[in-house]
């Protein structure tokens, strides 16, 4: 019996009215309709609870037997209204083009209607597509686990995100490096749309189907865009500050993406796509987190850059849309200021600082240019600097224990209490917003690695605890837990390495 079948029995879908795909109304030219591959004998590696209360779900989704919905999250069923499918796309990778891409292992199942609005849902690792590549179209258990910690993870942080809802798992081998089992991660968000859509349109000289595809995301996602004398020029724009803002969340938490590919970069602003991503241990500007990435080119330091030039990409492939080219250029002109006045507002709020003085930026370059020199962990660096006391003559030793050069820290320190008391700032409160912007629990690779090699040992219990630490990375949570999970990471973490496979 196959997937079209099952769904034709008595699946007790959570919404009456079925499941829309706003995107399926654009036509076939930008999807191919297909149902998902079985995954045989699945079952739960991990569930979001927050996720599922953004959703509207109850707490006994995964577990209602009429919903089967264990069965619908591995590909195995689909519920009533639900009309799978996978997009196409191009895109730019590693700065070259690389033609035609497309969901290669995603399906789309349709939206959801929730509190925040329309949500969309996507299996990740649910079967081979057309746009596969000679792929296999599956996903493994690791790779999935880490999308699934990172997604939560960096809603818990607040940085705009696509996120999780569950994993599944199931026995079946797959070819990586190694053999691995497979699994299917549920993801979420209010659109998966990315800017290799419209590259593709563009690239393929389809003006329509391009005009079509952003009309579509102005009318449902930039509705403000619409009454604007040139809409394009506009959405171009409003996508254009939402990026920087994102790449100012990413670097003032040191998140490395990895892969910054068009194809991976979300129209709405969103971090999307959880490969072979990583958090600074050791502050080093320079640090690259995918071992495929052999020229650095998504290092830490230049992920604004990179965000910078895929926007210009997508203005490349709007410019059929836009009467005159200075206007996409003017549309792009506000990023740097955007994205330099973003990440200055988080470094001080990282510092404590509740007003903007001249000689911040310097202040906080000594700071970075102090880390980076004695590779101190970028993490646990700022979260100890909440406890700073500005008195004379005092200490300090549990942040500037973290510094080999410790005359380099103590004249920051004191241009740093100097800045404190120019603006009356108490240590007390200060202390308080520092730890409210400076988490404590980041996923760190080794954190990932424990629980996935538990995971694939058949305990995921630790893949739990590691969620639930992470849905709250600015508490303390306990003696216990912070032993466990903040502090530094062992050496053997040093040997970790993620690929684009990851």
């Amino acid at each position: 019996m196959n997937v079209i079948e099952l769904a034709n029995e008595a699946v007790a879908p959570p919404l009456a009215r079925g499941w829309p795909n706003r995107f399926q109304g654009l036509g076939e030219s930008f999807y191919t309709a297909l149902p998902p591959e079985p995954l045989p004998d699945p079952h739960w590696v991990a569930t979001s609870a927050d996720c599922a209360a953004l959703l509207g779900l109850p707490p006994d989704w995964a577990q209602r037997p009429d919903w089967q919905a264990l069965q619908v999250f591995s590909g195995n069923q689909v519920w009533p209204g639900m009309h799978t499918l996978a997009s196409v796309y191009s895109g730019h990778q590693f700065g070259v083009w690389a033609g035609q891409l497309g969901d290669g292992r995603a399906l789309w199942l349709g939206e959801i209607d929730t509190p925040a609005g329309a949500m969309e849902l996507q299996l990740k690792g649910a079967g081979r597509t057309p746009y596969s590549r000679m792929g296999d179209g599956r996903a493994v258990l690791r790779s999935s686990i880490r999308e699934f910690l990172c997604s939560e993870a960096m809603a818990g942080l607040g940085i705009p995100t696509t996120r999780a809802l569950c994993v599944t798992g199931s026995a079946l081998p797959v070819r990586r490096e190694t053999i691995e089992t497979a699994a299917v991660v549920t993801r979420v968000a209010p659109s998966f749309i990315r800017f290799g859509h419209f590259e593709h349109f563009a690239h393929h000289d389809q003006p329509a189907e391009l005009r079509a595809l952003t009309d579509f995301v102005i009318a449902h996602h930039y509705p403000d865009c619409r009454d604007a004398p040139e809409p394009y020029a506009a959405l171009l724009a409003q996508v254009t500050l939402r990026t920087a803002a994102l790449m100012a969340d990413w670097q003032a938490v040191g998140f490395c993406h990895g892969v910054m590919n068009t194809d991976n970069m979300s129209i709405l602003g969103l971090t999307i796509d959880y490969g072979p991503f990583g958090f600074l241990d050791q502050f080093d500007p320079g640090h690259i987190c995918n071992h495929s990435d052999h020229q650095g080119r998504y290092a830490w330091a230049r992920q604004p850059n990179v965000a910078f030039w895929n926007l210009h990409a997508l203005a490349q492939a709007l410019l059929p849309l836009i009467p005159d080219p200075d206007q996409a250029l003017a549309a792009l002109e506000p990023y740097k200021a955007a994205f330099a006045d973003a990440l200055l507002a988080r470094w001080s709020a990282k510092l404590g600082l509740r007003t903007r003085q001249d000689g911040d930026r310097e202040l906080i370059d000594d700071l970075l240019r102090c880390m980076a020199a004695d590779r101190c962990d970028f993490t646990i660096t700022f979260r100890r600097l909440a406890a700073f006391d500005t008195e004379p003559g005092a200490a300090n030793e549990a942040v500037r224990d973290l510094f080999i050069d410790r005359a380099a820290f103590d004249a920051w320190a004191g241009l740093y209490a100097a800045r404190l008391q120019r603006e009356a700032s108490l240590d007390a409160e200060r202390a308080v917003r520092m730890n409210r912007a400076n988490p404590k629990f980041v996923l760190r690779n080794h954190l990932a690695e424990v629980a996935i090699r538990n995971a694939q040992a058949g305990d995921f219990m630790e893949v739990e605890r590691l969620l639930n630490v992470l849905r709250r990375p600015f508490d303390e949570q306990g003696a216990t837990t912070s032993d466990a999970y903040a502090g530094f990471p062992p050496e053997w973490a040093q040997s970790i390495e993620v690929s684009c496979s990851s």
